[in-house]
């Protein structure tokens, strides 16, 4: 009997929780898609009728504002989809304020939805250029026979140091940098939703980074050379 009531209380707690929290704003988590981390924004507001609803962003992807179909929380937990990427997400409402779920789109993916006030941003204020501003080329020269040009555009913010990254022969534009990390000529430019990472060294005329690029258990060696304009590279 005693297991019962804790159970009821348990239940009713996670109830009044739902009924009582406003989950207008900003969610945020982070998908394990096996070959890398995608971090994922979900927008909510209610309009005047009390109905929800919401948009999604994928910064590691550079997509922002896609439009949610459907979203409703009903007995603590929360359904939403997504029909421009086939997918939809299933979480309940956790005594910590968190959505705890899995995140379907062919396959399900565990994903924990938790409030913030400072979501990821995709746009950032500008700031004066760096020193290494502007695109740069290489191309990686991956067993046996394959070769992938890698393309990253640095670009100085008053939020610090961004790169965005394009892969031409895998259709890849535009995917932000998970991090750029800059210590004297050294820089570190993480990817993580590929789970790669390139570190290099910048010469002294400033026109190359000559460096590794890792992925999983992977270490091609990359540099890459400043462009003369930055005019993209053809699909």
């Amino acid at each position: 009997m005693k297991r019962i009531f804790a159970v009821l209380i348990s239940f009713f707690a996670v109830l009044c929780l739902a009924r009582a929290e406003d989950i207008s704003g900003d969610w945020q988590g982070t998908l394990d898609t096996g070959m890398g981390h995608l971090r994922l924004v979900l927008h909510i507001t209610k309009a005047g009728d009390g109905n929800l609803k919401a948009t999604l962003d994928s910064p590691d992807q550079g997509i922002a504002g896609m439009p949610v179909d459907s979203i409703s929380l009903e007995g603590g937990k929360l359904h939403f989809t997504l029909n421009a990427a086939k997918g939809s997400y299933d979480g309940t409402l956790k005594n910590n304020g968190s959505f705890n779920g899995n995140w379907t789109q062919g396959q399900k993916m565990p994903l924990v939805l938790t409030k913030t006030t400072s979501p990821i941003k995709l746009q950032h204020n500008p700031a004066p250029p760096s020193d290494i501003d502007g695109t740069w080329t290489g191309t990686l020269e991956m067993p046996p026979d394959n070769r992938l040009r890698i393309v990253l555009h640095f670009k100085n913010t008053a939020d610090g140091l961004t790169a965005t990254f394009d892969s031409p022969d895998q259709k890849v534009q535009g995917w932000p940098a998970t991090s750029v990390t800059r210590k004297g000529s050294s820089i570190k430019v993480a990817m993580d939703q590929v789970s790669g990472l390139f570190q290099g060294k910048l010469n002294k005329a400033m026109d190359a980074l000559s460096g590794d690029w890792s992925q999983g258990n992977l270490n091609v060696p990359l540099t890459l050379k400043r462009a003369s304009q930055d005019t993209p590279l053809k699909q």
